[in-house]
């Protein structure tokens, strides 16, 4: 299935330059055609062309499924960004293929990344639904502080996974709907930022019994919370 993006559909009816330039001149759609439309806050659309010029195209909505596939949890992945922003936006775009509703980038002692760009990031998620026919797309939220993470976060479950020992595994968790996990840096937390955690109600995980790359183990984690 083709799928577009398109995060105000409902007003301009047209799609955004970037996508009407693939669906008019390389996938040469035509007056008449039907296509698919998504809009990231969870609407899929079925549109006909009406004119498909790329600077000013022109849809007609045929019928609108609200709500598409909605997703019965919430996943928010807090990880530490790898030094290779290759491996993190490769990450990116599998979690959003699994299924995660948030990832916010951390600032943790042995973080060897402090500054990411969100606009890149937010093309590969764009890609990755539209690959997955998702029709939500998920909030990707500026690099923060450990500590300042700590003080916003209100989800009914916290997890925090780590390498130390008396770590539960995620698995126990796999019923619950409303879910944080934190992800180290690629030297994992340190002993003082577990023990912040544990003291804002996180609970201590493990993802099984492989040392895992940072990346890897955002994956898993929302592989196994799915």
């Amino acid at each position: 299935m083709q799928l577009f993006y398109a995060p105000n559909i409902e007003l301009e009816l047209q799609l955004p330059e970037e996508e009407a330039q693939h669906c008019f001149k390389v996938l040469r759609k035509q007056i008449g055609n039907v296509i698919n439309i998504i809009d990231g806050k969870g609407n899929f659309f079925t549109c006909e062309i009406i004119e498909n010029h790329v600077k000013k195209n022109k849809l007609k909505i045929i019928t609108v499924i609200r709500e598409f596939e909605k997703r019965q949890k919430h996943i928010h992945l807090a990880i530490a960004p790898t030094k290779n922003l290759d491996r993190i936006e490769w990450m990116v775009e599998k979690a959003t293929e699994i299924g995660v509703d948030k990832i916010t980038f951390l600032i943790c002692k042995h973080s060897e990344r402090k500054q990411i760009k969100l606009d890149r990031l937010e093309k590969k998620v764009i890609s990755a639904i539209k690959q997955s026919v998702k029709a939500y797309i998920p909030i990707l939220a500026d690099i923060t502080p450990l500590e300042d993470f700590f003080v916003n976060c209100i989800h009914k479950t916290k997890l925090i996974a780590h390498l130390r020992e008396d770590c539960l595994p995620i698995q126990n968790f796999i019923n619950d709907t409303d879910i944080c996990i934190l992800i180290g840096p690629e030297g994992d937390f340190s002993q003082e930022e577990i023990n912040l955690a544990l003291q804002n109600g996180f609970q201590s995980v493990n993802l099984g019994k492989s040392r895992l790359r940072t990346e890897t183990a955002g994956l898993v984690s929302c592989a196994l919370l799915n």
